[in-house]
Order: C-alpha cells, then structure tokens, then sequence
C-alpha cells in the first residue's frame, strides 16, 4: 500500500476529510450532468410531455376526441398474449379465486404519500398481475421479448422492481425463449395457495 495512503489511515480525521471532500465533488459532478441532461431534455421536448397541450375541461377533452379518429387494438403482443393464456389456465386449476390481469397501470395498485414518487410510477404499467380472491394485487409477470432491453428499458424496470418490493408485491420475469412451460408452472405452484375443495 502506498505511504500516502497508510499516512492518511493513520490520521483518521484526514482520511475521513479526503473521503468527504471527494464525496462532495462526485455529487457536484452528477448535479451538473444531471442538470446538463435536463437543459437538454427540455430543448428537445419545449412544451413539456405532451408539447404544451393541455385541455382545459371536459367539454374540452370531448370536442377533440369527436373530432379524432380511434381503433381498438390489442392490449399485449402475441407472445405476451400466450403467457397470458398459460399463466391464467395455472393460476386458475391452482386456486379458482384467484385471476390474472394484462397491461395494469401501477397507479392502480400502488398508492404513496410521497406525490413525486407516486408520479414516478402512475403512468407506468406491468404485464401480468395476479390478484388474490380479494382482488389484493400479490405477483407481478413481466414478459422479456427478444428486443425488450433497448435504451432506458432497464432503468423503468428498476422503478417498478423498487416500488412493486416496497409494496410488498413479488415481481417475476418470463424470459421469452428461455423460460419453459415447467418452470412456469413451478413458480405458480409456489406463488398462488391451492384452494382446498370442499367434499
């Protein structure tokens, strides 16, 4: 170990004062790229998220939408659609009371006193939810495709692994191409109570 170092070690007022001083300048590094990326985000999107539109009531909202074109479309993807299909048919021979759900806004299922990070999560939604017999949201099922892992897609899914864990909600991934039909079923045996019946 170099001298300086040992030095250093030896007088722990000093090591803790190099440890803090090179604490304060990593955060000043990442306030300044933080709000570098910011400055340009905001460049790119002027107006905000919905570039600056925001109907002002009701009457409003329904004079656009009866002037807008709309077509039904299908909430999860093909292979989404037959986890889906799968994973109901186990829960549902496991224990009855209990249902799968597609394409369920967090928002719904997640509640926090923390405004900010209840809106970090509202808008977001999760594949496959399993609910109790008592509707109590209990197991998340999230499909991984072939090209799910592009650009910021592992940074959401850490939001929704922390809020889901926070919310006592176990979060499970169906890897396409790679989790079989067996090891899906293991983990719903594992996952859902089977319900006893009655003779």
């Amino acid at each position: 170990m170099p001298p300086e170092i040992i030095a250093l070690i030896d007088k722990p007022f000093w090591f803790a004062a190099v440890l803090a001083v090179g604490a304060f300048i990593g955060m000043a590094i990442e306030s300044i790229a933080m709000e570098m990326r910011r400055r340009a985000w905001r460049k790119r999107n002027p107006g905000g998220v919905n570039n600056g539109f925001r109907p002002r009531d009701a009457a409003d909202q329904l004079r656009i939408v009866m002037a807008a074109q709309f077509s039904a479309r299908p909430i999860l993807n093909k292979s989404e659609a037959r986890v889906f299909k799968d994973l109901d048919r186990m829960v549902l021979s496991c224990n009855p009371g209990w249902q799968v759900m597609a394409q369920v806004s967090l928002g719904e299922i997640l509640g926090s006193p923390d405004k900010q990070a209840y809106l970090c999560i509202n808008s977001k939604r999760v594949d496959l939810l399993l609910v109790d017999e008592l509707c109590n949201p209990r197991h998340v099922f999230e499909y991984q495709g072939g090209g799910h892992y592009q650009g910021t897609a592992a940074a959401r899914d850490a939001v929704k692994k922390e809020a889901l864990r926070r919310a006592g909600i176990t979060y499970h991934e169906v890897v396409g191409g790679h989790t079989t039909a067996a090891e899906l079923r293991q983990l719903v045996e594992r996952l859902v109570p089977c319900a006893r019946i009655a003779s």
